[in-house]
């Protein structure tokens, strides 16, 4: 692997574990069997990286939580799928994410310290609820729920439910608790 790219992976799993403002840059370098020219040949900064370091976060996350959504024609099978993809196939990806959502980390960690860096990982919030909320409308135009459903409430408590399941997930590492606070969020679909 290339130095640039094993800086970029090794930052993330110490991201994930310790956050970015409690990683220095001499522990990436001392991860990556590298030297400061080494990291600074390929990063100007250490914000640098963290832009980096977020873009390949948001492509891994792609890649696990969208998987096998485009085989799906029902709004509500495909939200079901991504709960299922994000309990499954991202949240227990210790490879990659040793210390659990890297997303959460920043944006705990980021918010007041580093507004500027976690408005860019808000932006990708944001986008989350804004599928949550389109697939919602579609299954609403559908007719796929019994009653009214107000879209924007529900992608929102569907959304705070993920990051919730995220948060103990990261306490306790316990993937009973993590099922159980998913297929919660599942059922309350289902029931709509």
């Amino acid at each position: 692997m290339p130095l640039k790219e094993e800086i970029i992976h090794e930052s993330m799993k110490l991201f994930s574990l310790k956050g970015y403002i409690n990683t220095g840059i001499n522990e990436i370098i001392e991860s990556v069997n590298s030297s400061k020219g080494g990291f600074y040949n390929h990063f100007s900064s250490k914000e640098e990286l963290f832009h980096e370091v977020l873009t390949e976060a948001q492509k891994i996350w792609r890649v696990r939580i969208l998987y096998g959504l485009d085989e799906i024609e029902s709004p509500v099978k495909k939200i079901i799928k991504f709960l299922e993809n994000y309990k499954d196939r991202y949240l227990i990806d210790s490879d990659n994410f040793p210390g659990g959502c890297i997303f959460i980390t920043f944006s705990v960690e980021l918010d007041d310290q580093r507004p500027h860096l976690c408005e860019k990982v808000n932006e990708g919030f944001l986008g989350v609820k804004l599928m949550l909320k389109r697939y919602l409308e579609e299954a609403k135009a559908n007719g796929d729920f019994k009653g009214y459903v107000d879209t924007e409430m529900v992608s929102e408590m569907l959304f705070s439910g993920m990051l919730g399941a995220s948060v103990m997930y990261g306490i306790e590492k316990s993937s009973t608790t993590l099922d159980k606070s998913i297929q919660t969020l599942i059922c309350y679909l289902k029931m709509l």
